[in-house]
């Protein structure tokens, strides 16, 4: 018998103290090196966006992967990159957590578009407003005071 999933996952992480250090010039860059981090791991990256301050990535993870490792290699690989390259002199580090919420397939379309067009959509929603509204709609219990 072979094993058959669809594990459709948004990842969400902020930078260290919610500061806007994540040049736009260089966010591509980010985003690539990220996504071979998670190709590299038997998963499949569809679209990674942002702002200054945080990070959406759409991904399909192999159900092999432990899912906090994945995003713990993502963040340390990623933070050792930003700082050889020296891509966002005022990067300090990632946020200590994280949040990872799942999907149907039928919604793919919409979350990739949603993580390509974060400038955009961040003219008229905090970053701070937005966590919360995806944690409230997926009911996922939180204390404000760990937000950031």
């Amino acid at each position: 018998m072979h094993t058959y999933t669809q594990l459709l996952y948004q990842i969400i992480f902020h930078t260290k103290r919610n500061e806007k250090t994540l040049l736009k010039a260089n966010r591509e860059e980010m985003y690539s090196y990220m996504a071979s981090i998670i190709n590299n791991q038997k998963s499949f990256t569809y679209e990674i966006g942002g702002t200054s301050n945080h990070v959406h990535i759409i991904t399909r993870i192999h159900p092999t992967i432990v899912i906090s490792n994945l995003v713990k290699d993502i963040k340390l690989s990623t933070s050792k990159m930003i700082k050889s390259r020296n891509l966002f002199p005022h990067f300090e580090g990632w946020q200590q957590g994280y949040s990872i919420f799942s999907y149907s397939p039928n919604e793919l379309e919409t979350l990739i578009n949603y993580a390509r067009n974060q400038e955009q959509h961040h003219k008229t929603e905090s970053s701070r407003d937005e966590y919360k509204r995806f944690l409230d709609q997926h009911e996922v219990e939180y204390d404000e005071k760990y937000l950031f």
